[in-house]
């Protein structure tokens, strides 16, 4: 995948805002698949498929240790959008709610 096709996979995947909570608690510390799904009132496949997604974003890797599945972020995927982004820092700071509008109306649906 290209540098272009990887930004726009990692700006797909923080175009949703389950996504985007599941980032900010795998923040505090490495969580079990159903400690991530918890939290949501869906069930954990739909959890699962959002993390399918941010793994093959490579914002969140995933292993198995026993009989249990962990996520853990991966932040330096984020670098390059982040990098991105700093180019518009002459302007207001990002407004997600707007930048997932924007995402939502130019990328294909990818859940």
């Amino acid at each position: 995948m290209d540098k272009s096709q990887a930004l726009d996979t990692v700006f797909a995947a923080l175009g949703d805002p389950t996504r985007r909570a599941i980032l900010s608690m795998l923040l505090e510390d490495d969580m079990a698949v159903t400690d991530v799904a918890d939290p949501f009132e869906m069930s954990l496949a739909a959890i699962s498929k959002h993390l399918n997604i941010l793994s093959r974003a490579g914002l969140i890797s995933q292993e198995r240790r026993g009989r249990v599945k962990w996520c853990k972020l991966e932040p330096d995927a984020m670098r390059d959008a982040s990098i991105w982004m700093q180019g518009f820092g002459q302007f207001e700071a990002v407004n997600l709610d707007a930048f997932e509008r924007f995402l939502r109306a130019e990328l294909p649906d990818e859940s």
